[in-house]
């Protein structure tokens, strides 16, 4: 989704377009240029990704100072936030995360079954099946997803909300979403191998589920932002200052 945040981002930005009563901030966007480019070789030196990535939108955003001010990057706050989270996470805090994640979607996805009335025994993060055995890998840990509905959740946020409160509860609500619908594409995966085929839980069939299920949690966010917005119009003035009925 990184590949994609990228020039949504500078769309976002060439919309919003410039502040009537922006000026220019040479001293400080020095400043900041120069901190960016030590920061840059810090992170070379150290093989640090994240930081050496992160130091390019510092470097962009001190362009922005020195030409615009920082009454301008305010005012792109979202295609700033929109770049930072471009940026794939360090691997440390990957690790860290998702083995909590591949347990939690196991212990789901076998819940589930059991409510199949399927025999299933769980050991960690592999789940023992009639005649099968399921390992929730990494990549089936949901990161990669929750990552991308997080960005989603920023965007949602940001165009279609007004009030603070919905937008972090937008955000909140995002967490568990992804998690459930990685535990569903978990149990999905045990139901097919057990009831189908066992090839169900490998190639081109577990990724095309695995797309849909995605898909399927794509939405959901936005039908949650329909429902906050709704009920926005309740209590939140709109632009004009108007109340909503």
């Amino acid at each position: 989704h990184g590949l994609l945040l990228g020039p949504l981002a500078l769309y976002l930005a060439w919309r919003k377009g410039i502040r009537p009563d922006a000026s220019p901030q040479p001293l400080l966007g020095t400043g900041l240029l120069l901190g960016a480019v030590v920061l840059r070789y810090a992170a070379a030196l150290a093989a640090e990704l994240f930081t050496l990535r992160l130091s390019l939108i510092g470097a962009l955003l001190a362009l922005v100072v020195f030409r615009w001010g920082v009454r301008q990057v305010i005012e792109w706050w979202l295609p700033v936030v929109l770049l930072v989270l471009s940026i794939p996470l360090p691997q440390v805090i990957l690790s860290s995360l998702a083995f909590p994640l591949q347990l939690r979607a196991s212990r789901m996805g076998a819940y589930l079954l059991e409510l199949r009335d399927i025999p299933v025994l769980l050991e960690g993060n592999i789940i023992n099946l009639p005649g099968q055995t399921l390992f929730v890998t990494e990549a089936c840990s949901g990161l990669r997803s929750l990552t991308a509905l997080v960005s989603l959740g920023v965007l949602l946020s940001a165009l279609w909300l007004r009030s603070p409160f919905t937008r972090v509860l937008l955000l909140a609500a995002v967490i568990p979403i992804a998690i459930l619908v990685n535990g569903v594409r978990v149990f999905l995966t045990g139901y097919l191998v057990v009831f189908v085929d066992p090839s169900m839980a490998e190639g081109f069939m577990h990724m095309t589920e695995g797309w849909g299920l995605f898909l399927v949690a794509l939405l959901i966010p936005g039908s949650v932002t329909a429902l906050l917005r709704k009920t926005e119009s309740l209590w939140v003035p709109d632009p004009e200052g108007r109340s909503g009925s």
